[in-house]
């Protein structure tokens, strides 16, 4: 039986450290990193995404970072396509792929796929004219495992669901069984990176400081020119900054609301990674090096 290749998976809460202990780790297993993040795919948002610095992406290739402009959509299904054919690339050149970053969504689908099941224009549009009541009730009908799933007022999922099946005789909560990742295609390690919440806390603050240092509020003024997205128009950070650009509150008072909103976020960030089991997880030293991180995994890599 021929041995499934490699995928690693390095994720974690925003400002834990996840970029350089990446690169460290590359280095030592001859790997390339693909981003794992939502907003770094955005080609104008440098510092509100806090990319990968120059040195790290001099040293270690780095795919799916830079590759639309905030102009355009960018759909989870989009980001799946294109890591899939990053991953398949990096393989052919004999290297392992290393999925680094902080985005929940943009793991799950990787790991387990995603359902795009079947579109039809014509049915969408009809269901959109009928009674909500009504349509629900088909729901519960047809499909009572998705009707279960889905609130009564969340007409575009209840629209969506009544779509699939009504085009294909199948309810969407049987076809998004049949959905596939890398989970099982690959062997896939799913390392986590956690701090103590205090420290890591801490790091937080110190990289908005520097991201204002670095020039944030210019880079959100070009931002807010552009014609954004509706993708491009929820980049973190945006908000915050539009109220000094309009002069509704100053600057300091910009960088409180970006420091809070993101320790939410790190919250959330540690919930969604905390309910997939896959994920093992190491807690670095307040003074670790990346490349003490990146032997600490290498040695677990060949634990497996």
């Amino acid at each position: 039986m021929t041995a499934r290749l490699p995928v690693i998976f390095i994720v974690g809460p925003t400002a834990v450290g996840k970029s350089a202990v990446a690169a460290a780790l590359a280095e030592k297993i001859n790997a390339e990193i693909i981003s794992c993040d939502a907003m770094q795919v955005y080609r104008e948002a440098g510092i509100v995404s806090d990319k990968p610095a120059p040195l790290l992406r001099a040293r270690v290739a780095h795919h799916l970072i830079d590759v639309v402009s905030v102009k355009e959509e960018f759909s989870v299904a989009r980001y799946r396509a294109l890591a899939a054919a990053a991953v398949a690339d990096i393989h052919a050149r004999g290297k392992v792929p290393l999925i680094t970053g902080g985005s929940g969504m943009y793991m799950m689908v990787l790991l387990d796929g995603i359902f795009e099941g079947a579109a039809d224009p014509v049915v969408r549009a009809a269901l959109e004219t009928e009674d909500p009541a009504a349509r629900y009730a088909e729901l519960m009908r047809v499909d009572p495992a998705a009707a279960a799933m889905i609130k009564p007022g969340d007409t575009r999922r209840i629209v969506r669901a009544l779509e699939v099946f009504r085009s294909t005789g199948v309810p969407i909560s049987v076809q998004q069984k049949t959905r596939a990742g890398f989970w099982g295609q690959y062997d896939v390690r799913v390392f986590g990176l956690e701090r103590p919440r205090a420290e890591l806390y801490r790091r937080v603050e110190a990289r908005v400081e520097d991201m204002f240092r670095a020039g944030l509020v210019a880079e959100v003024r070009f931002l807010l020119s552009l014609p954004l997205s509706s993708t491009g128009a929820r980049i973190i950070g945006l908000p915050e900054i539009k109220g000094v650009l309009d002069g509704s509150y100053d600057v300091d008072r910009a960088k409180y609301l970006i420091k809070l909103h993101t320790r939410h976020y790190v919250k959330r960030q540690m919930t969604w990674f905390r309910k997939d089991k896959r994920v093992a997880w190491l807690m670095l030293g307040p003074q670790e090096a990346p490349g003490v991180t990146a032997d600490r995994l290498v040695e677990k890599l060949k634990g497996s």
